[in-house]
């Protein structure tokens, strides 16, 4: 403590911004790791009055996080740029540049990590209109269900196939036109 208390009073606010930013942010990180973190809310200022608050896929640019992001730049960057300007106004600017930066560097890879959360999985109502090649004969006249090989998004699924016409054997090409069920769709041969 004796080294704290002979710094300068605007250095000493500095490495305090910085040792609260940075327990903050510890404890975000900690919380989003076990799951408890719950900075999706935030509060929507349309210009009416409302304030309403909703739950937002995104990252917002304020929020509790950025503002902790924020100050965690303004506290390191001033501690760190301290000795290098004379002019505390030239601190005060890096320092805020730095929370800035700090802020826009977590958005950038937040929406990186957003990107990875997309859902991928596989809809049947994407077939309709592309063409597949008939792994199991399809009976004619919607008499029974064969198996057709199809690509979506560059991944091959196996579908159950009916057809209204005649059978079509193993080995050919349709082309989807309708969904039947969650499981069967409906081909013509082409």
């Amino acid at each position: 403590m004796e080294w704290f208390n002979t710094l300068d009073p605007v250095l000493k606010t500095y490495w305090i911004i910085a040792g609260v930013a940075s327990l903050l942010f510890v404890i975000q990180t900690i919380m989003s790791f076990v799951g408890m973190d719950s900075d999706g809310l935030d509060v929507d200022f349309d210009g009416s009055g409302s304030g309403e608050v909703h739950a937002d896929a995104s990252y917002p640019f304020f929020s509790v996080r950025s503002l902790v992001n924020f100050f965690l730049g303004v506290g390191w960057g001033g501690v760190c740029f301290y000795d290098t300007f004379t002019s505390n106004l030239w601190v005060i600017v890096a320092a805020v540049v730095t929370g800035i930066v700090l802020v826009l560097i977590f958005l950038v890879i937040f929406k990186q990590m957003m990107r990875l959360k997309r859902d991928n999985t596989f809809q049947i109502g994407e077939t309709v209109g592309k063409t597949a090649d008939v792994y199991l004969a399809i009976p004619g006249e919607k008499s029974g269900r064969g198996k057709i090989q199809i690509s979506v998004r560059g991944a091959f699924h196996e579908i159950d196939a009916q057809t209204a016409g005649e059978r079509i054997p193993t080995g050919g090409i349709v082309r989807v036109e309708k969904v039947i069920d969650s499981q069967t769709v409906l081909v013509i041969k082409i």
